[in-house]
């Protein structure tokens, strides 16, 4: 299961030394070089962790954090803060990001950091699957709880770690309608109502990964002004 990572950072040379560390690691990532942009990715694309600088173009990352946390997306945050910048880090820390690095930064340190961010991820998925059974099969489709793999036809589906915990839960209640709501409670762990289109993000991709006719899709309908359920 390939971890995502989106960067956003308006450091060019910064993006492309990480990006290249990371890749060289394992991870997929992506970029975005502003406030705006960065947005847009981290509340409409699945990613496993979030590379935030505080200070962007057209949006602050501060800003970014209290909208990717308003839209019930528990997506771990890792701020990238100048030394000028302690009080930033302190609000940041309450605003919902999960830990920072100063800049300049140590590559081994940031590295680390990612990992154990990634890791407790990671440990969240093993510890809501403990009571699930070892497999889940759907036709060609095959979800492997205890190795958190998925493969369609015998090949590899590469998702992202919560589109494997929302597969999850898919598979856990078959032919049951569920709400958005229940949902982000559920699987994000989100409390309280709020308007998100999170939800329908992570359906749309894992349709893009698993249907074999987006347009018309068998595995998890929709149900009209309600939610999803996982064809029974």
């Amino acid at each position: 299961m390939n971890e995502n990572i989106l960067i956003v950072e308006d450091e060019q040379e910064l993006c492309m030394t990480l990006g290249d560390r990371l890749r060289s690691e394992g991870y997929v990532v992506d970029f975005a070089a502003d406030g705006a942009s960065g947005l847009d990715k981290a509340t409409q694309l699945p990613y496993d962790l979030i590379v935030l600088d505080i200070m962007l173009p057209l949006r602050s990352g501060l800003d970014l954090c209290i909208d990717i946390r308003r839209a019930g997306m528990d997506t771990p945050i890792l701020l990238l803060t100048a030394r000028s910048q302690t009080v930033d880090k302190v609000v940041g820390l309450k605003l919902g990001a999960d830990d920072y690095v100063t800049k300049p930064f140590d590559t081994l340190e940031l590295m680390a950091r990612i990992e154990v961010l990634l890791r407790r991820g990671r440990n969240k998925i093993e510890a809501a699957s403990s009571n699930r059974p070892d497999q889940y099969k759907f036709g060609s489709l095959v979800l492997d709880v205890r190795k958190s793999r998925v493969t369609r036809g015998g090949e590899p589906v590469n998702l992202t770690a919560r589109e494997f915990q929302l597969l999850c839960y898919f598979f856990e209640h078959p032919g049951e309608t569920l709400s958005r709501e229940e949902l982000l409670r559920e699987v994000w762990g989100h409390r309280g109502r709020t308007f998100t289109r999170t939800v329908d993000v992570h359906v749309a991709s894992l349709r893009q990964k698993l249907e074999s006719d987006v347009k018309k899709p068998g595995l998890i309908l929709t149900i009209p002004g309600i939610g999803y359920k996982l064809q029974g």
